[in-house]
C-alpha cells in the first residue's frame, strides 16, 4: 500500500511513513490529519528530521500520466507512493467547440453584418490548444504538490516521441519520408483513385451517383481526418451509417430478415475493411508529441535536478523485472533508476482524476443557445462548495446510510453527492462534514 506522507510542525516534508505508524500517531493525538487525499499527516511537536533521497517519476500520456515516488532504501529502490492522474483533454476540447457553436449562433443573431477578426488574433510562438495545455497543467501542478509533501531530491520524465509516420508504414524509409501520403495529388482525387470511385460499402450496388468523403470512425466518435479514416462513400450509405460506429451499423444490418444485394455488399465490404486495415487515428500519439517539450520545460523550471528517459528504455526495465503494463508500474521504471526497482505487491495507485474548477457560464443553454436555466445562484452555499469532498451521515429516512464523495450544492441546502458508484441526491447540508476543500480533482482507489 502507498507510504503515507508526514509534515513537520512547520509543514516542512519528512519522510513518509507507513500507514500503521501513522494511525499510531493519529491516535496518540502527536499527529493530526493535513490532508485526505493524497493522505498527509502533520506532527504537532516535532520540527525537522533526517530524510533520504526520494526521486519523482513520471510516465506522461495523453489520456493518463503514471506517477510513482522511489525511495533508495539499503537494499536499493523501492517505490513509496504510486499514483495515475487521469487528464481531462477531449472534455476541455468539447467544451470549447459547445462555447464556439453558441457564440457563432448569437453572432450570428445579433450581429450579423459583423466585421472578421480572426486574423487580428496571432498566436505567439510555442501556442498550444487548451485541450494540450490541460494535459501540461496537470502534470506541472502534481510534480509542485509532491515536492511540498516529500523530501523529493530528484525528477524523472519519461519524455517520448513517437515516429508517426513508421506507425503507418513500418517499411517508410529515406525520402519517403518527406513525401506525405497526399503527394503529387489532391485529397478527393486521392481518395477516388484509391478507392475505384466507387462506394467502399456498397461497391456502386446503390447505384447513387453522389459520392461523399465519409469518416469511418465519425468525429462524434473520435475520430479523426487522417487519410487512414476517410473513404469515399455514396449518399446512401453516408446518411444511412450516420454517426454511429461501423461494427453497431454492421450489427444493425446483419439483423435484418430479408437481405437485399445492397445489404449484402455492405456486410461484405466493411467486414473486409475492420479486418483488412486497423482504422488508427493517432490522436493519443499526437498530444504526446505536441506537449513533451512544454511538459520538460515547466518540470524541469522547478528547480531539481531532472532527467529524461525514452520509451523504449522504459519498456526494457519493465519487461527485464517482469511486472505488467501499468502506467504507475512504467512511471516506477522510467530511466536508468528503473533497472532495478522493488514494487511492494501491496501498493495501489491513487486514481486521480482532473475535474476541473466549475464553469463561468451564468446558466445552461439548449442546442440552439438559448437559455434554458436560471442565472447561477451564490458560488458557496452553507459554507460548502460544488466539488468539495464531503462526509454524509443521514440518520434517518430512506437515505440512511454514510456517503462519502464531490458534493453539488444547491441554493435550497439540499445537495447532491457523488459517490465511486452512484450519485444521491437530497441530502441536507446539516448532516454533511467536509473533508477535503475542492482543489480541480477527484479521487478514488482501483
Amino acid at each position: 500500500m502507498n507510504r503515507v506522507f508526514v509534515l513537520d510542525k512547520n509543514k516542512k516534508p519528512l519522510m513518509p511513513c507507513h500507514p500503521a505508524r501513522a494511525r499510531k500517531l493519529l491516535d496518540k493525538g502527536k499527529a493530526a490529519v493535513f490532508r485526505r487525499y493524497p493522505f498527509t499527516i502533520i506532527l504537532k511537536e516535532r520540527e525537522g528530521g533526517d530524510v533520504q533521497p526520494l526521486e519523482l517519476k513520471f510516465d506522461v500520456g495523453s489520456k493518463t500520466t503514471g506517477m510513482a515516488v522511489v525511495a533508495d532504501c539499503d537494499r536499493g529502490k523501492k517505490v513509496f507512493f504510486a499514483a495515475e492522474l487521469q487528464h481531462r483533454g477531449q472534455r476541455v476540447k468539447d467544451s470549447l467547440e459547445s462555447r464556439r457553436a453558441t457564440r457563432r449562433s448569437r453572432r450570428n443573431r445579433k450581429t450579423r453584418y459583423r466585421k472578421a477578426r480572426f486574423m487580428n488574433r496571432a498566436k505567439p510562438k510555442g501556442w498550444l490548444p487548451p485541450s494540450l495545455m490541460s494535459r501540461v497543467f496537470n502534470t506541472e501542478t502534481w510534480a509542485k504538490r509532491f515536492c511540498l509533501k516529500a523530501p523529493i531530491s530528484d525528477v524523472a520524465v519519461e519524455r517520448v516521441k513517437f515516429d508517426m509516420q513508421l506507425m503507418e508504414n513500418p517499411d517508410i524509409s529515406g525520402v519517403e519520408y518527406q513525401r506525405g501520403t497526399l503527394f503529387g495529388t489532391e485529397l478527393r482525387q486521392y481518395l477516388l483513385y484509391r478507392d475505384g470511385h466507387k462506394c467502399s460499402y456498397c461497391k456502386g450496388v446503390s447505384n447513387d451517383p453522389i459520392l461523399n468523403i465519409e469518416h469511418f470512425i465519425s468525429r462524434a466518435l473520435g475520430g479523426s481526418s487522417r487519410i487512414g479514416n476517410l473513404y469515399i462513400a455514396c449518399r446512401t450509405c453516408n446518411e444511412e451509417k450516420g454517426a454511429i460506429h461501423p461494427k453497431q451499423w454492421l450489427e444493425s444490418i446483419s439483423k435484418k430478415k430479408n437481405k437485399n444485394k445492397l445489404d449484402t455488399a455492405r456486410i461484405r465490404n466493411v467486414t473486409n475493411i475492420l479486418k483488412g486495415k486497423k482504422v488508427n487515428c493517432l490522436k493519443d500519439a499526437a498530444a504526446v508529441n505536441a506537449t513533451r517539450n512544454e511538459t520538460a520545460i515547466r518540470v524541469q523550471a522547478i528547480g531539481l535536478p531532472t532527467t529524461f528517459a525514452t520509451g523504449g528504455r522504459t519498456k526494457f526495465n519493465r519487461t527485464q523485472q517482469g511486472y505488467k503494463k501499468e502506467h504507475w508500474i512504467d512511471a516506477a521504471c522510467v530511466g536508468e533508476s528503473g533497472a532495478s526497482i522493488y514494487i511492494p505487491e501491496s501498493t495501489k495507485p491513487l486514481i486521480i482524476k482532473a475535474m476541473g474548477r466549475g464553469s463561468r457560464q451564468m446558466c445552461r443553454v439548449d442546442k440552439y443557445g438559448f437559455p434554458r436555466t436560471k442565472a447561477k445562484g451564490s458560488k458557496q452555499v452553507k459554507g460548502f462548495q460544488t466539488g468539495d469532498i464531503v462526509k454524509a451521515i443521514v440518520p434517518a429516512g430512506k437515505r440512511q446510510r454514510t456517503y462519502t464523495g464531490r458534493v453539488a450544492v444547491r441554493t435550497t441546502g439540499s445537495f447532491n453527492i457523488k459517490t465511486e458508484s452512484d450519485t444521491i441526491q437530497g441530502i441536507s447540508w446539516r448532516n454533511c462534514q467536509k473533508i477535503q476543500f475542492v482543489d480541480g480533482y477527484g479521487y478514488s482507489l482501483p
